[in-house]
């Protein structure tokens, strides 16, 4: 919450309408499971609570390839099938949500000249893709390059700056 507070006026109105809601719904949540009175929280508060939790879960652990449906919900002490419905009111599956948050970080650090020195397939292995091959397929399907053409362009745009 102190951090959020330090970087508000980064925030758009409507971002900081969105993140002043799931921070309460936080706070909420906490408080009423420290004072043993989770069932007079309203569900959705509960929910959008939940899922601030298994975001922020799932961001600390996008390096870990073992990172799965699995381990969420066990970490989170649900169903399997109700993080998949939490998921899908979202409008994606746990799944795809992960593997965008993969390849948002290796396109950030493929772009970062500092990380030059990296191999692309550290890059990937950092963010939990094990397997080089279908880190390339998954980058090219998403972004329309190979994340080498994707680093060289990001290069010359450094270069010329």
């Amino acid at each position: 919450l102190l951090r959020l507070a330090r970087h508000m006026d980064e925030f758009s109105p409507a971002d900081t309408a969105r993140v002043s809601t799931l921070a309460l719904d936080v706070l909420t949540a906490t408080l009423a499971s420290a004072l043993e009175t989770e069932s007079a929280v309203p569900p959705h508060t509960r929910r959008r609570a939940l899922m601030a939790q298994i975001h922020t879960f799932i961001q600390t652990n996008l390096g870990d390839p073992h990172l799965t449906p699995d381990a969420i919900a066990a970490a989170h002490h649900i169903s399997l099938r109700y993080l998949y419905k939490l998921f899908r009111t979202e409008g994606h599956s746990v799944a795809a949500w992960i593997r965008e948050r993969r390849l948002q970080q290796c396109r950030r650090d493929l772009a970062d000249p500092r990380m030059a020195a990296h191999t692309i397939t550290a890059i990937a292995a950092r963010w939990g893709f094990d397997s080089p091959t279908h880190f390339s397929r998954t980058f090219r399907s998403a972004y329309g390059l190979a994340p080498h053409q994707f680093r060289q362009q990001a290069i010359t745009v450094h270069a010329v700056d």
